[in-house]
C-alpha cells in the first residue's frame, strides 16, 4: 500500500479506532451528547466558545511507562500531581517559577488518561527520523558550532522572538502556558484565535482547493469539511522551516519538517464542554512512517486575553546585550 493510500486508510479508521475513551474519561454517551450538542442554524455542531488544550500529558510515552497505554483515573490525577509539585518545587529565584502559578490550573481538571498524547505508534513514541531528517538535524548543529547562542537575534528560538510558539500547528500541541483559544464559526468558515503568540487560523468550509505547489505558510494551508458530526481539517502547503513544537517540558525541542508536511485533523464535540481532538501527521521529509494523537480539549470562561509579545518583549534585548557585557569583560570578542 501506497504511503498515500495508507493515510486515507487511517483517516477512514480513525474514528472508530481513536475514538474510545477509557472508563473514567470525560466521553460521554451518546444519548448524553446528542442531548447537549449545541449546533448553529445550519445543523452542525456549534463548536464556538473558549477553550483550552492544557494538559500534563507529555507526547511522547516516558520510558517509566513503556507498555501502558493509560493511566487509570487514580493514577492520572497523583501523575498530575507530581507534576504540580515539581512545578511549585522550583526555586523562586527561577525565571520559570511562575509556569507553576499559570500551570496549576490544571491540578483536578486534567483528566485525560492517555499516558501519551501519540496514540499510534502503540508504544507512544515518534516514529524514527529519515535519513533526511538526520541530515537536515545535523547540518542546523554544524551551522551553530562556533556561534554563540546570544550573538544575535536570529540564533534565538522563533518563540523568544515573537515569530511562533509552535502551538498554533497543525497539528495544535499543548505550550507551556496559555494553552487557551477561542473558536469562531460560520457556515463557510471556522477560525480559531490563539492566546499564546497571537496566532489566528482561518478554515475556509466553502470547498475551494488548497493552494497551489508553490505557495506556502508557516501554519500550512488549511481547507475544512464536515463528515457528520465532526469537523475535518486537512492542512498542506508547509514551509520547510516549520517548527514542530509543543511545551518544552512535554515535547523534543530538535525536530523541524519539512515542507511536505501533511496534517489530517479531527474535531468532535462530545457534549457540553468537551471536544475529542485528533490528528495524523504524515511528513515523508521527516518521520518514516504516519503517525497519530489525540489532545483533550477542555470548555472554560473566556475571555483570552492579549498577548503582546513585541511589545513586551523585553528578555530579548536584555538576552542580547547581557551577552556583549560578558564578551566585553571576558575579552572574548
Amino acid at each position: 500500500m501506497s504511503r498515500s493510500h495508507w493515510v486515507v486508510a487511517l483517516t477512514l479508521a480513525a474514528v472508530p479506532l481513536m475514538a474510545t475513551w477509557p472508563a473514567g474519561q470525560s466521553g460521554p454517551s451518546p444519548r448524553r451528547a446528542s442531548q447537549a450538542m449545541p449546533r448553529t442554524t445550519d445543523g452542525h455542531p456549534d463548536l464556538q466558545g473558549y477553550w483550552t488544550n492544557d494538559s500534563y500529558t507529555p507526547l511522547e510515552r516516558p520510558a517509566e511507562l513503556a507498555g501502558k497505554s493509560h493511566f487509570t483515573p487514580q493514577e492520572a490525577a497523583a501523575f498530575v500531581r507530581s507534576r504540580v509539585e515539581r512545578l511549585e518545587g522550583q526555586s523562586r529565584t527561577d525565571v520559570h517559577y511562575d509556569d507553576a502559578i499559570w500551570q496549576k490550573e490544571n491540578y483536578d481538571k486534567d483528566a485525560f488518561l492517555r499516558t501519551s498524547l501519540v496514540s499510534d505508534p502503540a508504544d507512544g513514541k515518534l516514529p524514527p527520523l529519515t535519513d533526511e531528517a538526520k541530515r537536515r538535524a545535523a547540518a542546523a548543529a554544524a551551522r551553530r558550532q562556533g556561534q554563540g547562542p546570544a550573538d544575535s537575534a536570529q540564533h534565538r528560538s522563533p518563540g523568544e522572538r515573537c515569530i511562533t510558539w509552535g502551538n498554533v500547528g497543525p497539528p495544535m500541541l499543548p505550550p507551556t502556558y496559555n494553552a487557551n483559544f477561542q473558536i469562531m464559526q460560520t457556515a463557510d468558515y471556522v477560525l480559531i484565535r490563539h492566546e499564546m503568540v497571537h496566532d489566528v487560523r482561518l478554515i475556509p468550509l466553502d470547498g475551494r482547493p488548497h493552494a497551489s505547489a508553490g505557495v506556502r505558510y508557516l501554519n500550512g494551508d488549511a481547507r475544512g469539511r464536515w463528515e457528520g458530526d465532526t469537523l475535518v481539517v486537512e492542512t498542506t502547503n508547509f514551509t520547510n522551516m516549520t517548527p514542530f513544537r509543543g511545551s518544552p517540558q512535554n515535547t523534543r525541542q530538535d525536530i523541524a519538517s519539512s515542507d511536505r508536511l501533511h496534517v489530517i485533523e479531527r474535531f468532535t464535540r462530545v457534549d457540553a464542554d468537551t471536544i475529542r481532538y485528533q490528528f495524523i501527521v504524515d511528513d515523508p521529509g521527516t518521520w518514516v512512517a504516519p503517525w497519530s494523537g489525540e489532545v483533550p480539549i477542555r470548555r472554560f470562561e473566556g475571555p483570552i486575553y492579549e498577548y503582546a509579545c513585541h511589545e513586551g518583549n523585553y528578555g530579548l534585548p536584555n538576552i542580547l546585550s547581557a551577552a556583549r557585557v560578558a564578551e566585553r569583560e571576558s575579552g572574548s570578542k
